[in-house]
């Protein structure tokens, strides 16, 4: 299957800025960059730990819709307003990927696209792999 299949959360920003929450081609999946929020916008002001974790779970759910599961994840990508929380972001990644252990990267950036927003994610997942 190399069909591309492009998977949507429901968000209006999807459309707003042309992109989908993951894409699926063959057995590579790649999430876009996800951040704690919803249509309400940002949630969890101030804590990156629960940040992180929501957006674990958020990435959860684009993988299933994908077809695939976190022990698929191959590669993360994570992105921290103040390098500082490096210990809350990283508990929150190793609750999920201590068993999977995928390669990770966490790098401070100057901000995101709310300032409530300190923590996103994005990930690599391929299906199948043994």
């Amino acid at each position: 299957m190399n069909k591309r299949q492009n998977i949507s959360s429901g968000s209006p920003w999807e459309a707003k800025v042309g992109y989908s929450r993951a894409v699926r081609i063959g057995n590579l999946v790649e999430v876009a960059g996800t951040t704690a929020s919803n249509e309400a916008g940002p949630l969890f002001p101030g804590d990156p730990y629960r940040q992180a974790q929501f957006i674990f779970l958020k990435i959860q759910q684009a993988l299933e819709d994908a077809g695939a599961k976190m022990e698929d994840v191959i590669r993360t990508r994570m992105y921290v307003t103040d390098i500082e929380f490096w210990e809350e972001v990283g508990k929150a990644h190793e609750e999920v990927f201590k068993d999977i252990r995928p390669a990770a990267t966490m790098v401070e950036v100057y901000k995101l696209i709310d300032s409530q927003l300190l923590v996103e994610v994005e990930v690599t997942a391929v299906i199948g792999h043994e």
